[in-house]
């Protein structure tokens, strides 16, 4: 496997940045997917924001000042695409994001590509709840096992507010499971 730095080299080059770029797909494409799956919940809408996440890192890698990890740069991308199609579509819905986020989330049961059981739906509609930013972090922390520094370069947040934010979001996580 290649290192990242020599990654990013060859992202860079022009000549070997479309082969790069494939391999660049094929290490980061699925944790990129549910990453972005679990904010936009629908499985067509995350293939249309992880392909814009891709289009985006592919421009924009001559930018890339190396002063993060690739993957915390590519994950910012995508939260980013991720958050901005959510806006959009709430907009267009003329209802607040948490609102929009919330009838996606209900809507779950009804996907033929979701198959978790009756717990992940309490789950999913207890994150439902919470507000974006608390939901954000719960995801990056509980289900994709980031560090808190880690999220603090994503998010552009300290440390200790994210901690905060995931103790909140897991209390409440907590206190609407027991009243469900």
């Amino acid at each position: 496997m290649i290192n990242e730095e020599q990654l990013i080299a060859n992202l860079k080059n022009s000549k070997t940045a479309s082969k790069a770029f494939d391999e660049l797909v094929r290490l980061y494409k699925e944790r990129l997917y549910w990453h972005i799956r679990k904010i936009v919940i629908n499985h067509d809408d995350t293939d249309d924001v992880l392909q814009n996440t891709f289009i985006k890192v592919y421009k924009n890698i001559g930018g890339f000042k190396e002063e993060s990890k690739l993957f915390s740069w590519m994950y910012r991308i995508a939260t980013n695409e991720a958050i901005t199609f959510l806006n959009k579509n709430a907009k267009k819905s003329n209802v607040p994001i948490e609102e929009y986020q919330k009838e996606l989330r209900s809507s779950l049961q009804d996907d033929e590509l979701f198959d978790g059981d009756t717990i992940q739906i309490i789950l999913q509609k207890a994150i439902a709840e919470l507000p974006h930013k608390q939901q954000l972090v719960f995801n990056m922390k509980y289900f994709d096992e980031l560090k808190y520094e880690e999220m603090s370069e994503i998010l552009d947040t300290s440390v200790g507010a994210l901690k905060a934010s995931y103790h909140h979001a897991v209390k409440k996580i907590e206190s609407y499971i027991k009243n469900y």
